[in-house]
């Protein structure tokens, strides 16, 4: 009998986490060594009933312990703090950690991940602020970054089919959110329900606003960039409503290929997993003779500028592209609390770009430290508190 690999989950009660625990329990193939979470403590406690770690990590010292009485005759060894739970996940019985930590507090696991494991990365965050270091790491440890992400996910499953053929460039597909046929005067009065109800995924608060904005596209146009030898000039995006072709790839002889599925990422977790191998699942097949067409438009900066200042801060480098993720973030919770409108989160973002020097070359200090001068920078200037950001997850279920 095949030995099992032993997987750890770094943020397994995310959505990414939790269906990464479905897609093993469906395939099998792994073990589950260790599980960390921030505070859902809630969900953490079923998945240790379920999977048995031999480990478990809550951030919050309180919750941990909390979780420690209420699981007193678990198996699972529960420890606290984000050393502990990076530690966790670098126990010798772990083969591949999966990332799933959201925001710029998942770029310090990666780099220490990366320097004994290969990480199954879905913290953009990771690749956008810090791709240099990621790079200097993978160089001496000879580790392996898998990206989650759909659209990074089939540009690999593409060239990997195509190994030996010079690329012309990559599309990356959008769903364009729900106001991407809406004119420009919508623009002006859009609520939060209206933000969060995306017509194909469903996804955390943060990262469904973002793909309002397409500021989502704008980060994995950084992470295409990042990931493989191209231009951004070979790096397109294009609006695709129905998100049935996740990505395409366009070689020198003008052949363009392109990955469809059906909108779940199970599919791309489960590659990410298991490559070579593509398992049976049971997942919903695609069914092409239901599709009435396949849409592409091109993007109107004009309601979606987002998309220009991410390239923007391509060109800028260094730590402009720190400055585009936190001013990216804090705007979001601001427009979460009612503080700014949904067409200021551009805007607040393009106002940190100007004003905030540029580092080259960054160490992870730097980036740290620009990410919190970016975010005092936008709450001073809007007399927010700092320590109020963060209260959006309670705003966010108010209107889920």
């Amino acid at each position: 009998m095949e030995e099992l690999k032993g997987l750890a989950i770094a943020g397994s009660t995310g959505s990414i986490g939790r269906q990464t625990l479905e897609v093993v329990k469906e395939q099998g193939g792994y073990r589950i060594v260790a599980l960390t979470c921030n505070s859902r403590i809630d969900i953490l406690k079923q998945q240790i009933i379920d999977f048995q770690p031999d480990y478990a990590a809550v951030t919050d010292e309180m919750q941990a312990e909390q979780l420690k009485r209420e699981l007193a005759n678990s198996r699972t060894k529960i420890v606290s703090g984000i050393d502990n739970a990076i530690d966790i996940c670098l126990d010798s019985k772990v083969d591949r950690v999966v990332n799933a930590i959201v925001g710029i507090a998942g770029l310090r696991p990666t780099l220490r991940f990366l320097e004994e494991k290969d990480v199954a990365l879905a913290n953009k965050e990771s690749l956008v602020t810090g791709s240099h270091l990621i790079q200097q790491i993978k160089k001496k440890s000879h580790k392996k970054v898998i990206l989650i992400d759909s659209e990074h996910n089939a540009i690999h499953q593409i060239i990997r089919a195509n190994p030996d053929h010079e690329i012309r460039n990559i599309t990356i597909t959008a769903s364009g959110g729900p106001f991407w046929d809406k004119d420009i005067h919508f623009f002006d009065n859009i609520t939060v329900e209206q933000a969060l109800n995306h017509p194909t995924w469903k996804m955390g608060g943060r990262i469904t606003i973002d793909s309002a904005t397409l500021m989502n596209k704008g980060f994995e146009v950084i992470e295409a960039y990042r990931a493989f030898p191209l231009t951004l000039e070979q790096i397109k995006v294009l609006i695709h409503p129905t998100s049935t072709v996740h990505a395409l790839v366009e070689f020198v002889d003008g052949c363009t290929f392109a990955l469809l599925s059906k909108p779940d990422m199970k599919l791309h977790i489960q590659d990410a997993l298991y490559y070579p191998a593509r398992p049976t699942n049971n997942l919903p097949s695609l069914n092409l003779a239901e599709l009435k067409k396949l849409e592409f438009i091109e993007p109107d900066l004009q309601k979606f500028p987002c998309l220009e200042l991410a390239h923007v801060a391509v060109k800028m480098g260094g730590t402009a592209l720190t400055v585009l993720n936190a001013a990216d973030e804090v705007s979001i919770e601001l427009f979460f609390m009612g503080r700014i409108k949904f067409m200021d989160i551009p805007k607040q973002i393009e106002k940190e770009l100007i004003i905030t020097p540029t580092i080259q070359n960054p160490s992870y200090t730097d980036i740290m430290e620009t990410d919190r001068q970016t975010r005092t920078s936008i709450c001073s200037r809007l007399n927010v508190p700092l320590r109020t950001i963060g209260q959006r997850k309670a705003l966010i279920k108010q209107v889920v």
